[in-house]
């Protein structure tokens, strides 16, 4: 038996998947249990119930993947604050602190969070690579294009590639600041939606 955790957090919506020997056993977002829209603290409900759902506990996790690759993303936000200088200082000593406390200690925020019992590997995918995972995979189809828009992962913002048995290979993108995603988002702001919740 092979077992896969995958979780996000810490950005909006967070959620946990449970995988076992490739069929998707559970599935839940944390706000369903918190009660708050768009969550995006630590899904440790989402967690404890996907394991529950199969039978399982966290030492009979195989691996546990996490749907970016933070140093990747803080790399971006530096030179993204670096470009903008001085302009954004008062926003990145606003927003660095939180970012750091959260992301940079995610291996030990993980363990904590699956009760100090997982030892195993935890895997960090690039974000793009996470959405074209969870599109191709559960699918019916064996080979098949994929496609991933968004606002922005680490770098890239829209990522194309194809998928094929049990592989998904990205192998072109749009990289940030070109982003039909924050485009997205910009106008719905305008229109008065809340980004990241009142335009979905």
């Amino acid at each position: 038996m092979t077992a896969i955790l995958g979780i996000s957090a810490f950005y909006h919506d967070s959620a946990a998947a449970l995988v076992v020997d490739g069929e998707i056993v559970a599935a839940a977002q944390e706000e369903r249990f918190t009660r708050v829209k768009h969550d995006h603290g630590f899904p440790q409900h989402a967690i404890d119930y996907c394991l529950a759902e199969a039978g399982l506990s966290s030492e009979q996790l195989d691996f546990v993947g996490f749907y970016d690759k933070p140093f990747m993303k803080f790399e971006r936000l530096l030179e993204t604050y670096l470009a903008f200088s001085p302009v954004g200082f008062r926003s990145f000593l606003k927003a660095m602190p939180l970012w750091m406390r959260q992301k940079l200690h995610l291996p030990r925020e993980i363990r904590n969070g699956l009760g100090g019992a997982y030892s195993k590997k935890i895997v960090f995918c690039e974000h793009h690579e996470s959405h074209a995972a969870s599109a191709f995979f559960p699918s019916p189809f064996e080979e098949a294009a994929v496609i991933t828009f968004d606002g922005v992962g680490e770098w890239a913002t829209i990522s194309y590639g194809s998928g094929k048995g049990n592989r998904v290979e990205l192998t072109h993108e749009l990289q940030f600041p070109h982003s039909l995603g924050l485009l997205y988002s910009a106008l719905t702001y305008f229109c008065g939606f809340r980004v990241n919740s009142g335009e979905y």
